[in-house]
């Protein structure tokens, strides 16, 4: 469709044989990882995260292009329907304006305005707006009785009324510029409904609230959306002049309501303004506050979606503690600490259950079992849970290793979504004989060696790191998640010989059921020695390989470069590149020296084409890096562990937890997060916190404020 490529083209600032393949490329099913990291010539280097909103965008284009040809097949054969309107529609860019044209046309139900003109008062109503009769009470009696129309002028009346409104409100252009009015000059107004102070208590700040639409922070408008679900808000649009029509909507058209004007003016007459203003306060102002609040209600999901999206790519992409081996904690006081020892490379060798706390108090029985198990499998971390008992098994582990002099770190994580996991069939199908809570150890413990790994196991809406996060469409908010994680697996890469299902699922073009058919080649063949026995698996063809090859890795195999991000397509270009130089392919790997020579060779290579040739030179001179940072954790004040352990004054080490619009949440480990208000992150003004902090970074903050009755926490960052 050259419409569509035109349009992308200039959405996107690009050229338009770039939107023109980048469409080709996604119409052969290639994805977004793929494009973004093997077909940089055909896109002009866009981003994976430019690539997304084009698809995005994409996608909304042909969906329009399909209703308008579905809309214009229905008025076909409508004579009411003139090359103008037809034109209008071709040449609509959103749906709500197609929909606004298509309004006068849609077979609805028997309206008060199609009673009306069923009685035959369309022509009265025309003659009253274009001036040809008054529309007094005498006037409109003599009307119907000179039309034979048994029905009294009042009656009469309310018809015209109900005939030009349902004209005026079927107007795309008034109401088009309708809602622009009301996003520029109109007022967000929200009160608290009749009997529900008490128990809205936590919306008190919204009981009796107003601010200028076009003002409004995206995560306002979800508390206020969250309150008008719950029946504790009532919400509503206001304008200085609600009983009358804005005069900026006397549209300059609205004189010709009823086909060609009879005489030539340029303003609305008196009596047309009256009727307008009739037909605003009947039904244009409730239509058009009703559409501004699903627009408003829109925007704020989508900010919503967006900072859940970014919270969880941070999570992801945070820095990996490598191959160690871990023994992770699930702390807990009734019924335990859960443990589980996990090697490096992620296999349980050993798990059971102490109870060092309140009710049973079994401390030496737990302190041995520790000591032997650090001991015997030489465990460098000890990954505690951040639930219930997290402080209290901290400070254990702590006194443990210091009274012991045992060679080994302890470090409390993030356990959200670890219920989420043990219970999952993914789970189960890991661990069928392993209780539940077993599982939930495991899960702490391998998420702190490689959080990505890890948590692609959990459902991302499990996480925990959105807001507002159940008010917002599933599926829209699922798909963006699904993509965040795709595009973080692909950007670091898997190796295919340690990887699970899950991690495999988001692998650029397998799917499910390709991970697992080759989870079952492992499980029979065994290592997997070279990218190319990939097309031995079933079910992965030529157009699979090309998608998934190079995001796959194989460390110490028979071919140097499946190791690296090269991709399989490029390897005779690499071996071309090393007979230039008199070496081996092998030979090239982490050559820095050798590298910078063949960078000046580049327009011996020019068929290549730049930004390819270059992505290959860096992935030589690092092959199989890993994008992500380098570790760090940490290290919670070992008085504070309860909220009243904190005092105003206090510096203090946490971890960021979720980042939104307004500011961060850093977890102190007092099973309370405290809020970095965004005007308390630095001493200059910041436009969104994320510029500043990310999900999993660790912050020195200072207490502000402890509110231990709403359990609030008000915290001021230091030195970002």
């Amino acid at each position: 469709m050259v419409s569509i490529s035109n349009s992308l083209s200039a959405e996107f600032s690009i050229l338009k044989k770039h939107a023109d393949s980048v469409i080709q490329l996604f119409e052969e099913g290639a994805t977004v990882p793929f494009i973004a990291r093997y077909r940089k010539e055909c896109t002009g280097g866009m981003t994976d995260v430019a690539l997304r909103s084009f698809y995005e965008r994409w996608g909304y284009l042909v969906e329009l292009e399909k209703r308008k040809g579905s809309i214009l097949s229905l008025l076909l054969d409508d004579e009411g329907c003139s090359e103008i309107l037809r034109k209008k529609i071709r040449a609509a860019m959103s749906k709500t304006e197609l929909e606004d044209l298509y309004l006068p046309f849609k077979k609805t139900r028997k309206t008060k305005a199609w009673a009306a003109r069923e009685l035959g008062l369309e022509v009265l109503a025309e003659e009253i707006w274009s001036g040809e009769r008054l529309d007094t009470l005498l006037e409109v009696k003599a009307w119907c009785k000179q039309n034979g129309l048994v029905i009294s002028p009042e009656l009469a009346l309310d018809g015209v009324v109900e005939i030009i409104g349902d004209i005026i409100g079927s107007d795309n252009e008034f109401l088009k510029l309708g809602r622009l009015t009301l996003l520029r000059e109109g007022v967000l107004v929200s009160r608290v409904l009749r009997g529900k102070k008490e128990q809205g208590g936590k919306f008190r700040d919204y009981f009796d609230y107003q601010e200028k639409i076009n003002q409004v922070p995206a995560h306002r408008l979800l508390a206020l959306f969250r309150g008008k679900k719950e029946s504790i808000l009532k919400l509503g649009v206001s304008l200085r002049e609600e009983r009358e029509c804005p005069r900026i909507l006397e549209v300059s058209h609205l004189y010709q309501l009823f086909g060609v004007e009879k005489i030539k003016r340029q303003a609305l007459t008196s009596v047309q303004q009256k009727y307008l203003n009739l037909a605003w306060q009947n039904r244009l102002f409730s239509k058009l506050e009703g559409d501004i609040l699903s627009q408003l209600k829109e925007k704020a999901e989508e900010g919503a979606i967006q900072v859940f999206a970014e919270n969880l790519q941070d999570l992801l992409m945070a820095a990996p503690a490598g191959s160690h081996c871990v023994l992770g904690l699930d702390p807990g006081f009734r019924n335990g600490v859960k443990l589980a020892v996990v090697n490096e490379q992620g296999g349980v060798v050993e798990h059971g259950v102490i109870y060092p706390h309140a009710p049973q108090n079994r401390m030496q029985d737990a302190t041995t079992l520790l000591s032997k198990l650090i001991r015997k499998h030489q465990v460098h971390w000890v990954a505690i849970g951040n639930g219930t008992a997290s402080r209290e098994t901290e400070n254990l582990i702590a006194k443990l290793i210091k009274g012991n002099n045992l060679d080994c770190h302890s470090v409390v994580v993030s356990e959200a979504g670890a219920s989420v996991y043990s219970a999952s069939p993914v789970a189960i199908d890991e661990f069928p004989d392993l209780d539940v809570t077993i599982r939930g150890a495991i899960s702490i413990a391998r998420r702190f060696q490689d959080p990505l790994a890890e948590l692609v196991k959990i459902d991302p809406q499990a996480i925990g790191v959105g807001q507002y996060q159940h008010d917002l469409k599933v599926s829209q908010l699922s798909q963006s998640l699904a993509n965040v994680v795709e595009d973080c697996v692909n950007r670091v890469g898997v190796d295919i010989n340690l990887a699970s299902v899950s991690l495999l699922s988001y692998v650029s073009g397998l799917t499910e059921r390709l991970a697992k058919n080759i989870i079952e080649y492992r499980q029979q063949k065994g290592r997997i020695e070279s990218r190319s026995e990939l097309l031995k698996i079933k079910g992965i063809g030529e157009k699979c390989f090309e998608q998934c090859a190079g995001f796959l890795r194989i460390l110490n195999g028979k071919e140097p470069l499946d190791q690296s991000g090269v991709h399989p397509e490029s390897y005779s270009l690499v071996k071309q590149m090393a007979d230039s130089v008199k070496l081996k392919t092998s030979d090239l790997l982490n050559n820095v020296q050798v590298l910078n020579q063949l960078k000046l060779m580049a327009p011996v290579f020019s068929h290549v084409g730049d930004l390819t040739y270059s992505d290959i030179l860096t992935e030589l001179s690092k092959p199989g890096r890993d994008p992500r940072p380098e570790f760090r954790y940490a290290s919670f004040d070992q008085n504070v562990h309860h909220l009243d352990d904190l005092q105003e004054g206090m510096a203090l080490e946490g971890v960021v937890t979720n980042v939104a619009a307004f500011g961060a949440f850093v977890d102190l480990g007092v099973h309370q997060d405290g809020l970095i208000h965004i005007s308390q992150l630095a001493n200059r003004y910041v436009k969104d916190p994320r510029n500043l902090v990310r999900v999993g970074q660790v912050v020195n903050v200072t207490v502000l404020e402890v509110d231990i009755q709403r359990k609030r926490i008000a915290l001021k960052a230091n030195g970002l």
